[in-house]
């Protein structure tokens, strides 16, 4: 294939070349076009005969030929089509299958922009192209998915990038393969496949298919065509799919008996398949989502063919499926944090077996983490949830029998052996064997020979067994009825030890079954070796980014000085790569599968789906229905003290209420903030305040419900708690946490925020509880701060806190009153709040705009929370005498939230007081087979045509954009009518100030500076104060005027 450009009006022509045509692709072309609309991400695609195509005005964008697209790609306000320039084919791994199973790996990768001409130039160098940054603070000089020197153009010498650089490093680094020929499935394993005769290319296995996002857009397209254009589109192989992992292949001779004349060749081949739907770098990806999804999955098959039979046999690795995380750089080395407790995380472990039961059968786990040190904790956290799922599934073989009323059953599982399998084979086997304790003890050759002493390995590979197919008749002798799912702690390299042992082991036994003198071949034996040691190399590189350790021996199948020193080399590098390359990458990542929440996929012109998602959101309310919930927000500067007092009065103040779904508790300075703890955070106190309140809700009077600990998150002193009632569980998914230092210009985190997303059915929250600069007439650094925060904590795929139907702040703001400490002291005392709110810093900045822009604070009707004497309700009379004000605030914004109450409790433990707020909220439940339902009638609607009408002359008014006036004409003037009278056009409606408008995801987000902790550096404090400029009364709105007391307040 050759891609073309025409310059006017602007198109791509991907077309197919003589050479084509004559291995039997159709003679046709693929045109990309910009769309007309004012939608950036939106093109027009057309399918034509080559002949149709007018070539005389086109110029060739690559010297290379093209091997395939793999599908569109919006970035800004720009739209990519991706293209394979540069392969290598690697063999077939089926020679005797009636259609060869041929693999080609991708070696070369380019972006051609659809709509804009300046990376014209740029695309063609796409092997020497700058790298835009991904994420801020990620050094240049040491990030290869970064920008390096940008490159010049060479018509204007202007500076460009091309913005599509870090995905064609990704995607031309080798690790990526495709069917050469479209007629076979390679995302998919033999058996499936065996099953699946009539190959479908839009049939595919997506936790397998990488660049799915992007080729949607054709795939849909595709859909579209009648049935010979489709057929015709897949033979010229213009859309092709790609998995992401390793193949290799070996064809070799084997032992024959002399009389048999000529020798048989067989084949052997490892297919590893990385799943996408959890990807990413070994510290950004870790555990499992809600959706039973884990890091670093995969799914490798081992291949051996003849021209009589076929061998498959596949293993799976993976995460262990739990919340948890590891930070790649800390002081006291790698720490392990399991996210969140066992109720809350049991139902994504659950999700994840029944996913791997359904695919495989049955599925015994393979355990390879250390019992000492940090493994240990996730070993047994592990076992927890698999003892706890085995038992609901005893517990519900044991209900589905007494439902059929055969006593004599019961009778005999219920006195039939103990523990939890009781009678009842668990759905979840697993094995834990130490793997370097054994190592330890016996060397790397003795490994092999332990893992036969365990029975549920030894069990497994005889139950499991292995898939054989019947080359020449095509049909599946048999079939594999389970597999293993092996871990260690990255699924790097201890794992890949054991899976080459456990492949060899089930290679055994059917040439034993088959072909017995075939064992004793030294060739195949040594290319197995081989390639699972390329397996893991290539693997561990994704994942971690260097080959994988222990490779010596897995080749030689010994442990040698110069493999010891490999290894210490490949775990230095690791390190070095983790640290500080990982974060770009994965933002690549996030790009490529479409992962972020200011991403919009491409869609190609299509009036009639374009009007049925508008129509769909115009009737939201026949497909979904709302639920009404409550919330208590809280926020408390505990001022480093421990707790002396019951927290009651400030957790439930307001007897005989419905209790809340989910309390949402915010401290600062949870932690003395001294330069020893802004080093290295301790967690001791955030546990010690969890337990207190776990214990406080569990003892609470009139207990109504269980609530449990969902996230914590601590960032040095400020922390943020999420309890959530425990039936609520199923409901809520998506949780992450993420924080965001301000302190010292971004690098200390004495100041700073902690977040926490999530979603309530299918409503999202953000709550974000900030600790912001310190000192009285500081009020632009908190200005800052809050910027800062805003346009800089990022969670994963991209989110921000904008990106979310509801958002919470809850914290110490900081903000002051810009009055004489006398007067606030006495109109605080008299509760004359209102000439005190009209000083207020926050107020002023919102007013401003400065800060908070959008958001809304209840009514204050509670004198000012800091700062007070310990213990007393006295307002600050040490030597500092610092002057009252609301440092602690709540503020919100989002249409789903109505605030109920906003009050402080009296607890005297602090210098600040806690404050609360109590909300109700609206949580919208979607259901998705309505939706699908009205989806397809408002589609057999729009298709439907009257007699004597056609459906082109119908699709041509959906294209008519309505947001434009009818043109002038002689008569009348467009901007002159009864709704616009003399051109005044009607100011639009205003929004609701929620979501941040889209950015480029490549751009970096802006850091601002912020201060440190008035009490931590108080010479910091000794420059020239800046005069503080307040706007003018008239330039802000009045505030709404107070609701009428009843009582004055506390």
């Amino acid at each position: 294939m050759h891609l073309y450009l025409k310059d006017e009006p602007r198109a791509l022509i991907l077309v197919t070349t003589p050479e084509d045509e004559r291995l039997g692709a159709p003679a046709r072309g693929l045109v990309f076009k910009p769309s007309e609309s004012r939608t950036s991400n939106q093109v027009i695609v057309e399918f034509l005969p080559k002949h149709e195509i007018d070539l005389t005005a086109v110029v060739r964008l690559t010297n290379r030929s093209v091997h395939g697209c793999l599908g569109l790609l919006s970035v800004g306000n720009d739209v990519f089509v991706a293209v394979i320039t540069q392969v290598s084919f690697l063999g077939n791994i089926r020679p005797a299958a009636p259609v060869p199973e041929n693999v080609s790996r991708v070696q070369g990768v380019q972006f051609f922009c659809i709509n804009n001409s300046a990376y014209d130039d740029l695309s063609s160098l796409a092997d020497s192209l700058a790298s835009p940054s991904f994420v801020d603070g990620i050094d240049v000089n040491r990030d290869p998915y970064s920008s390096p020197a940008p490159v010049p153009s060479s018509s204007s010498g202007a500076m460009y990038e091309h913005p599509c650089g870090p995905l064609t490093k990704i995607l031309g680094n080798g690790t990526f393969y495709y069917a050469t020929q479209s007629r076979w499935d390679i995302s998919s394993r033999l058996a499936v496949r065996m099953g699946n005769r009539a190959h479908d290319i839009s049939a595919f296995d997506d936790r397998f298919i990488w660049n799915q996002y992007i080729a949607q857009p054709l795939l849909d397209f595709r859909d579209r065509l009648d049935a010979d254009e489709a057929e015709e589109l897949d033979r010229c192989q213009f859309v092709v799919l790609v998995i992401q992992g390793y193949v290799g292949v070996f064809d070799l001779p084997l032992p024959t008996h002399p009389s048999a004349g000529t020798p048989t060749i067989g084949t052997l081949a490892v297919v590893s398949r990385l799943g996408c739907k959890r990807a990413g770098t070994r510290f950004n990806t870790r555990g499992v989502d809600d959706d039973g999804n884990v890091a670093n999955f995969v799914e490798t098959e081992t291949l051996f063919s003849t021209n009589e039979h076929s061998f498959s046999y596949a293993q799976i690795r993976g995460s262990i499926p739990l919340f948890w995380e590891q930070q790649g750089f800390q002081t006291f080395g790698q720490k392990i944090q399991i996210t969140r407790p066992q109720a809350a995380s049991q139902p994504a472990f659950d999700r994840h077996f029944l996913q791997l039961t359904e695919e495989y059968a049955s599925v015994h786990a393979i355990n390879l983490l250390s019992t000492k040190e940090n493994e240990a904790l996730l070993s047994e956290s592990y076992a927890q949830h698999i003892r706890a799922a085995n038992a609901a599934s005893q517990r519900a073989a044991f209900s589905q029998l007494q439902s059929s009323d055969n006593a004599s059953i019961i009778s005999g599982i219920s006195g039939s052996g103990s523990g939890m399998n009781s009678g009842v084979v668990p759905v979840i086997g697993i094995t834990n064997f130490d793997f370097h304790a054994a190592v330890r003890q016996y060397g790397h050759d003795a490994i092999p020979r332990e893992l036969r002493r365990q029975p549920g390995i030894t069990n497994g590979v005889d139950d499991f067994g292995y898939c054989t197919v019947d080359t020449g008749m095509g049909d599946v002798v048999m079939k594999q009825k389970g597999v293993f799912r092996t871990n260690c702690l990255d699924c790097l390299d201890r794992t890949n030890f054991v899976q080459d042992i456990l492949s060899k082991t089930a290679l055994e036994q059917y040439l034993y079954n088959f072909q017995s003198s075939w064992t004793q071949s030294g060739t195949l034996w040594s290319n197995h070796r081989e390639l699972w040691a390329e397996n893991g190399d290539a693997l561990s590189k994704i994942y971690a980014g260097t080959g994988a350790l222990n490779t010596s021996v897995t080749r030689s199948g010994k442990r040698t000085l110069a493999g010891v020193l490999s290894d210490a080399t490949k775990s230095v590098s690791r390190a070095y790569i983790n640290n500080f390359q990982d974060k770009g990458k994965q933002a690549a990542i996030d790009i490529f599968l479409g992962n972020l929440t200011s991403q919009k996929p491409v869609t190609i012109f299509d009036p009639i789906h374009d009007s049925v998602r508008e129509m769909l959101h115009q009737r939201m309310a026949e497909y979904s229905s709302t639920v009404l919930g409550n919330i208590f927000i809280g926020t408390w500067n505990l001022n480093g003290r421990p707790a002396s007092e019951s927290l009651l009065p400030w957790l439930f103040p307001r007897p005989n209420t419905p209790e809340p779904d989910m309390f949402v508790i915010g401290f600062q300075e949870i932690v003395q903030l001294t330069a020893q703890q802004i080093v290295q955070t301790d967690p001791e106190n955030l546990r010690r305040w969890e337990l207190i309140l776990t214990e406080t809700f569990a003892r609470r009077p009139d207990k109504k419900a269980d609530y449990i600990i969902l996230r914590s998150e601590q960032l040095v002193g400020t922390a943020l708690i999420l309890l959530v009632r425990s039936e609520l569980f199923p409901n809520i998914r998506s949780v992450e946490a993420a924080t965001r230092k301000t302190g010292l210009r971004g690098m200390s985190g004495n100041k700073g925020a902690v977040a926490i997303r999530l979603q309530y059915h299918d409503t999202t929250f953000c709550f974000v509880t900030a600790h912001l600069a310190a000192g009285h007439s500081n009020v632009e650094e908190r200005n800052s701060d809050y910027r800062t925060i805003v346009n800089g904590l990022h969670f994963q795929k991209g989110r921000t806190i904008g990106n979310h139907d509801a958002v919470i702040w809850l914290g110490d703001m900081n903000y002051r009153i810009d009055l004489e400490n006398e007067m606030v002291r006495s109109l605080a005392t008299t509760d004359q709040l209102d000439a005190l709110l009209v000083a207020d810093q926050l107020k002023l900045a919102i007013d401003s705009q400065a800060a908070f822009h959008g958001y809304d604070e209840g009514p204050i009707l509670f004198r000012p929370t800091y700062r007070y004497n310990l213990g007393s309700d006295t307002y600050d009379t040490s030597e500092k005498m610092r002057i009252p004000a609301w440092t602690d605030r709540i503020l919100y914004r989002g249409m789903d939230l109505d605030l109920g109450t906003y009050s402080r409790a009296e607890l005297t433990g602090s210098d600040h007081r806690p404050v609360f707020a109590l909300f109700r909220v609206t949580i919208r439940k979607i259901d998705s087979a309505k939706k699908a339902l009205l989806s397809q009638e408002l589609l057999r609607t729009l298709v439907a045509t009257e007699p004597g009408q056609k459906l082109e002359e119908k699709l041509s008014n959906l294209r008519l954009d309505t947001t434009f006036p009818p043109p002038s004409s002689d008569e009348k003037a467009w901007w002159d009518s009864e709704d616009r009278p003399n051109g005044r056009f009607p100011s639009p409606p205003p929004t609701n100030g929620f979501r941040i408008p889209p950015s480029n995801p490549f751009d970096d987000a802006p850091s601002s500076s912020s201060s440190s902790d008035e009490e931590l550096y108080t010479k910091a404090q000794q420059a020239p104060l800046p005069e503080l400029r307040l706007p003018s009364v008239s330039s802000r709105k009045p505030p709404p005027p107070l609701p009428a007391r009843i009582s004055k307040p506390p």
